[in-house]
This record gives structure tokens, sequence and C-alpha cells, in this order.
């Protein structure tokens, strides 16, 4: 099965819900209507043909700069027949991070969805149990987040050279300049 044929599938089944794909490293990415997710992961499942019946990984991403789909949620899942991976990407708006649950057709989705909630505050729309599973519960913030600056940026007491900014490196009789 190429994956010239799932796309076409894809297309043909969901139209205008299918916002584009991409082919990296020989994997299919799909860009989709969040509202679709749960209906096209049932196709995927359901179909004879296509088959991917197992979900390999679930994890969502931050970016801050894209207004109104800050976050992605993506869903890697997998045909064991032909040895296929398919990934599925859903942005949604960092003002109300709802995705509707895959539980229910993948059991793996449980703890992952799970996961994604408790780091970037994707709330699973009927998911049985969504709790934090790594974070205390007294955590008000999501920590996968990109929503705080790395570093503190007014402390006076760090040594940029110890951390490899600014200064001369020594390599033997090399002298290379930092940037």
């Amino acid at each position: 099965m190429e994956n010239s044929f799932i796309k076409d599938r894809l297309v043909h089944k969901f139209q205008d819900n299918i916002f584009g794909y991409e082919e990296n490293f020989g994997v299919l990415s799909i860009y989709a209507n969040k509202e679709y997710n749960l209906k096209i992961l049932q196709y995927l499942h359901d179909d004879e043909e296509l088959a991917f019946r197992f979900m390999k990984d679930l994890t969502a991403v931050h970016y801050p700069d894209r207004v109104g789909e800050e976050i992605t949620v993506t869903y890697l899942v997998y045909n064991m027949y032909k040895g296929i991976e398919l990934r599925l990407n859903f942005s949604i708006p960092i003002s109300n991070p709802s995705i509707y649950t895959a539980t229910k057709l993948f059991e793996t989705s449980n703890w992952l969805e799970r996961e994604a909630y408790d780091f970037f505050g994707v709330n699973f729309i009927g998911h049985p149990n969504l709790i934090r599973i790594m974070n205390v519960d007294e955590m008000d913030y999501h920590p996968l987040r990109k929503e705080f600056p790395l570093e503190d940026q007014t402390r006076r007491d760090k040594d940029d050279e110890m951390f490899g900014r600014g200064g001369d490196f020594h390599f033997g009789n090399m002298n290379i300049k930092a940037n």
C-alpha cells in the first residue's frame, strides 16, 4: 500500500476537512479539521484495506506563534499487516484546547491522552479519567507549553562562559571564538 493511496482515500472521504499532507522519511502526515479527528481515526481503523488498528503514539506540540491553532495534537497510527505508519495532525486553539478522545477505539490512547493533558492542557472530550499522571495536581500550568522564558534574564550571578555563551574555547592548540 502506497502513501498516495492512503492520501487519496482520505481526501476522497473527508474532502475539505483534509487541509494538507506531506511525506517525510516515508511517513505520510495528514493535516485535518479537529472536529473530524475521531471520524478519521474510526475510518482508518475500520476500513479493511487501510486497517490502521494500532496507535503507536499520541502527543501534542505548542506553537505559540500560530494564532488560533497554537496546539497541534499528533497521532501516529500503524498498519501492522503492511508495516505502514501514518501521522495525523489536528490543530486546536490554546483558548479552548479540546478534541475528542480516541479511548474507545485505541486503548493505548488512554494513557497517552492523559499525558498530553498533563503536559499541554489538551482536554480530550469524553475521556474516562482525564487526570494528571506525572505532575502534581496542585500545578496550575502545563509545563511543556512555551509560555515562559527558558532562563531568568535578570540574573547577575551566572557566568555566561560557563554555559558556552561568549568567551573563547581552547581545544589544544586551536583557539575558537564563540559566536
